[in-house]
């Protein structure tokens, strides 16, 4: 039987039961620098991958991938969620579950910036990290794993209000919206979230919305962030030239964004590639924001980045995935043995130039998705955003929508 559509979530649960994905072309694992694998199958259990290339017989669900290539579920390292699937800047109801049928199963909070009224007393900033990260926790749209509840840097945080977010479960931190009347003062607040584990992000560049402040390299290089955020503009890019400063000075992860300025961008991969730095490149949309709302923000970047700055798609892919899984330390982003299983399958589009998805890709064209597993549950066939899959999957042992 050949269904087109999306899943009830009922069908196959995200913890229980088997998957087999059979009749694959290759199998990207999220790891840069490594080329796509010919293995033919995947095998999950319990929503992990447990063989690869040996299918293991019969399975309650048996996806016939029809010469698809499975990659890693997308990581945006930079989204603006706020509470539930809804954005506030934009208006938009559903948004979340509409980057996953653009192939991202795991967002990082931006920090909740965006709540109208926001907080910004000691106890108002704290609970609304609080918050976020309880709310996400238990709640994801789509499938989608949202990291939420980061916290936003201001002066009145005390050592202790780090101590007592961590044991909370607030693992994250976003610099670049707090009440600084220099940026660099935040370095005291960076060390102490470090310090209990958490992954810091700044802003960087010019002023995104009112009420924030321009942060320069001599601004980060002082905080020594975990990711510097948007080194190609959110909307405004850093100068080239602090790039090879902020490389060469500092071990933080340069995140690239959709919402960004594209030159930067190519001039900053390029960079980072002749300084041996691309692990250290990392992808987000930051969106959504004043540049609106991007379901396929992400995929574009990674098909941007393969076209215009010459990466192969494999490795655009892994900026996407592994290199961002390593960054925010989650298991994620990689497709092998033990990993969770959060892929995606790519055929190219009906209708293409190419005779696969990776050669789609670095020819500069949108893939076609043709299905979304998140935990080996089947979240989304054929997405309703992309366009079409040259062919259509063939799924047994479950029941559609």
């Amino acid at each position: 039987m050949t269904w087109d559509g999306t899943f009830d979530p009922g069908a196959f649960g995200p913890r229980d039961g088997s998957l087999v994905i059979h009749n694959l072309r290759s199998i990207v694992t999220g790891r840069l620098g490594e080329p796509p694998m010919t293995a033919r199958a995947l095998r999950i259990e319990a929503g992990r991958i447990v063989a690869i290339d040996d299918d293991g017989g019969q399975a309650d669900v048996m996806i016939d991938a029809q010469q698809a290539v499975a990659i890693p579920g997308l990581i945006d390292t930079h989204s603006h969620v706020v509470f539930g699937d809804y954005s506030p800047r934009q208006h938009v109801i559903g948004w979340i579950e509409s980057y996953m049928h653009g192939g991202v199963t795991q967002v990082m909070s931006a920090s909740e910036v965006h709540l109208p009224g926001r907080p910004t007393d000691r106890a108002g900033v704290k609970a609304l990290a609080v918050a976020a990260q309880r709310a996400y926790a238990t709640y994801r749209p789509g499938g989608v794993k949202v990291n939420g509840g980061s916290v936003i840097c201001e002066p009145v945080l005390t050592r202790e209000d780090f101590v007592e977010l961590a044991e909370a479960g607030v693992r994250l931190m976003k610099v670049g919206f707090g009440a600084f009347n220099d940026p660099s003062a935040a370095s005291v607040q960076v060390k102490w979230a470090q310090e209990v584990g958490f992954v810091v992000m700044s802003h960087s560049g010019g002023a995104s919305i009112p009420g924030s402040s321009p942060i320069t390299v001599d601004h980060l290089l002082a905080m020594q962030p975990d990711i510097a955020g948007h080194v190609n503009g959110g909307t405004t890019a850093l100068p080239d030239q602090d790039v090879v400063r902020l490389i060469d000075q500092s071990e933080m992860a340069l995140q690239l964004v959709q919402a960004g300025n594209l030159r930067s961008a190519l001039h900053i991969l390029r960079t980072a590639r002749q300084r041996g730095a691309l692990s250290r490149i990392i992808l987000g949309t930051d969106t959504p924001s004043g540049t609106g709302v991007m379901p396929l923000g992400l995929l574009k970047t990674v098909v941007e980045l393969a076209s215009l700055g010459g990466l192969k798609a494999s490795d655009a892919i892994a900026l996407a995935t592994g290199n961002a899984a390593k960054v925010l330390r989650v298991p994620e982003g990689i497709l092998g043995v033990g990993c969770p299983a959060d892929l995606v399958l790519l055929q190219e589009p009906y209708g293409g130039t190419q005779a696969e998805p990776l050669a789609s890709i670095e020819f500069g064209d949108i893939p076609a998705i043709a299905a979304v597993v998140i935990d080996g549950h089947i979240r989304a066939l054929k997405s309703r955003n992309t366009p079409a899959p040259s062919r259509p999957l063939e799924v047994s042992g479950a029941r559609p929508r």
